[in-house]
């Protein structure tokens, strides 16, 4: 039964019925605990990444791999990502695999691709929270494309620590949609710092943003997060 449902697998596209692929997701669930049984379900995913199947196929395989990665099927995954059509999808995988692995290639990738690849990695390493990113990111700052810009400082905001702060008060524009960003990111990374328990972090960051300078829900909103670093 599994044999067959991996040979539907390689030529599965949109359209077709998925029951065909059911005993797929059977033994995806019943390989759970089963280390032996899982590795082989995952090295024949994989397998189907390096094919020529469909890009429906390949689709259903990331969001397998999302479930039952480990490091073994990350340079399949890796090797998608610049690929326009698939790269999402690789990353989707990529982003939920807790191996370090999975976050090397993602920071590996940054590059490789450009544009809106480039972005989706960007955005694929804030989701992870990988602090080990935060000097590639910070470097992102300063891109010449601004949707690039935007990207790094919204990553930053999701990873929270000092380090990610530093990075983004040293980030200085004068007007457009990355100030925008990178002021949301720094509130992010504050209210991350506060729940973390890194009261004075957060606080010397949500004092740099009640300046006068600011707009008034910029201004609210740090207001609120020095209340809630004096614990009011």
């Amino acid at each position: 039964m599994l044999d067959k449902a991996f040979d539907e697998l390689k030529k599965y596209d949109w359209g077709v019925d998925p029951k065909v692929l059911k005993p797929i997701d059977e033994a995806a669930v019943a390989s759970h605990g089963n280390a032996a049984e899982r590795g082989k379900l995952e090295e024949q995913l994989a397998a189907v990444l390096a094919s020529d199947a469909p890009r429906a196929a390949k689709d259903y395989v990331c969001r397998k791999l999302m479930r039952i990665g480990t490091a073994a099927c990350v340079p399949a995954l890796a090797a998608l990502v610049a690929d326009k059509e698939l790269s999402h999808m690789a990353r989707y995988a990529l982003e939920r695999i807790p191996a370090g692995e999975a976050a090397t290639a993602l920071r590996d990738a940054m590059g490789k691709v450009g544009g809106e690849l480039k972005i989706g990695v960007i955005a694929s390493l804030g989701a992870r929270g990988d602090r080990e990113s935060i000097v590639l990111l910070a470097k992102e700052l300063g891109a010449s494309d601004p949707a690039v810009s935007r990207a790094a400082a919204l990553a930053l905001g999701a990873i929270p620590g000092g380090v990610s702060a530093a990075a983004l008060e040293k980030f200085k524009v004068q007007d457009g949609e990355p100030t925008v960003a990178a002021t949301d990111a720094k509130l992010a990374c504050a209210e991350g710092l506060l729940a973390t328990g890194k009261k004075s972090e957060a606080l010397a960051v949500y004092k740099g943003l009640a300046g006068e300078g600011q707009p008034k829900h910029v201004r609210l909103a740090a207001t609120r997060g020095m209340l809630a670093c004096a614990g009011k």
